[in-house]
């Protein structure tokens, strides 16, 4: 991000009329009704996440690449989860994967209401 970029977003944030965010807060919750859904309601969410990402501020682009790696690591976590099933810890394995989405999907949200980028983007934890 240049420095140009980041004044715009100060500025903006400092003045109380920052971009619309309608768009990312529904994506977060489509994926926590990807957990009832099968994933379904995620896959959607992805897709707007692919959509509109890099139409906005520095801030609100971390969020939906926030949201499309949450996607991404989450199937992979719920395909391991699914596998293992066949040696009874999958349930386990399932159950953290449930914890981690909501934990990921709460901070985002948070941190989605204070107008910030999530912290720690790139990590496959929360």
């Amino acid at each position: 991000m240049n420095e140009r970029q980041a004044q715009n977003d100060r500025a903006i944030a400092k003045h109380g009329s920052g971009p619309d965010t309608t768009l990312p807060i529904v994506v977060y919750v489509l994926h926590l009704a990807g957990i009832i859904t099968g994933g379904l309601t995620s896959l959607v969410g992805v897709v707007i996440a692919y959509v509109y990402r890099g139409n906005g501020p520095a801030w609100l682009d971390e969020h939906y690449r926030y949201q499309i790696r949450t996607f991404w690591i989450a199937l992979l976590y719920f395909g391991i989860s699914g596998l293992l099933t066949l040696v009874l810890i999958g349930f386990l394995t399932w159950l953290a994967a449930v914890v981690w989405l909501v934990l990921r999907c709460v901070k985002g949200l948070k941190t989605l209401n204070e107008h910030r980028a999530p912290d720690h983007v790139d990590t496959w934890w929360v």
